[in-house]
């Protein structure tokens, strides 16, 4: 299993885009995309024309990143989207989205994707009264994804509980939290 641990900043500068991959620091003023945006490097602030190639690359890597897949696991995501019946970009956007880790974050149980992975890894979630530390499990209708009782009390999931009110909670999620605990109410509409 592989896992990013590069800049992550540098990332959004490559991608010429906002991704919100630090959480917090993104909103604030110290984020590295508001501070230079143009991409990292040495030849980052020549002015380029890009191939329709080119565009088509970065929009791909832009949604691994902002889902935090590798490439083995984005084909595997791709061919699965392609063989349903649904249009094939919708469908990859909705098996990305019904991710636990994305699922945990849409619920704002973590400030950044790649805080509800570590989440998810060190056994804080359970799924439907199991515990579950595998992100890419895929959710469905109806089931219910929570906090562990023993995990409620860390600072950074009641920050990011407080967070949440920056980015709502979709519509396809029934958030409570109170208990903290979320509901899946239908599958995820494609942005």
């Amino acid at each position: 299993m592989s896992c990013l641990n590069t800049s992550v900043c540098k990332l959004c500068r490559r991608e010429n885009a906002k991704l919100f991959l630090k959480g917090d620091r993104c909103y604030s003023d110290k984020c590295s995309f508001e501070r230079r945006p143009y991409p990292p490097g040495q030849h980052g602030q020549q002015r380029l024309k890009f191939s329709e190639f080119a565009l088509q690359l970065r929009e791909k890597q832009k949604t691994k990143r902002w889902y935090g897949v590798s490439e083995k696991q984005f084909r595997r995501y791709f061919k699965e989207a392609a063989s349903s019946k649904e249009l094939t970009g919708t469908a990859l956007l909705k098996f990305l989205e019904m991710r636990l880790d994305n699922v945990v974050y849409s619920l704002g149980y973590a400030n950044s994707r790649r805080e509800a992975r570590q989440v998810v890894k060190h056994n804080h979630i359970l799924l439907n009264g199991k515990r579950s530390n595998i992100p890419s499990v895929c959710v469905k209708k109806g089931d219910v994804v929570e906090l562990a009782q023993e995990s409620r009390s860390h600072v950074r999931v009641l920050a990011g509980v407080q967070s949440v009110a920056r980015r709502s909670v979709p519509g396809w999620l029934d958030a409570d939290h109170q208990n903290f605990k979320g509901t899946v109410k239908g599958s995820s509409d494609a942005r």
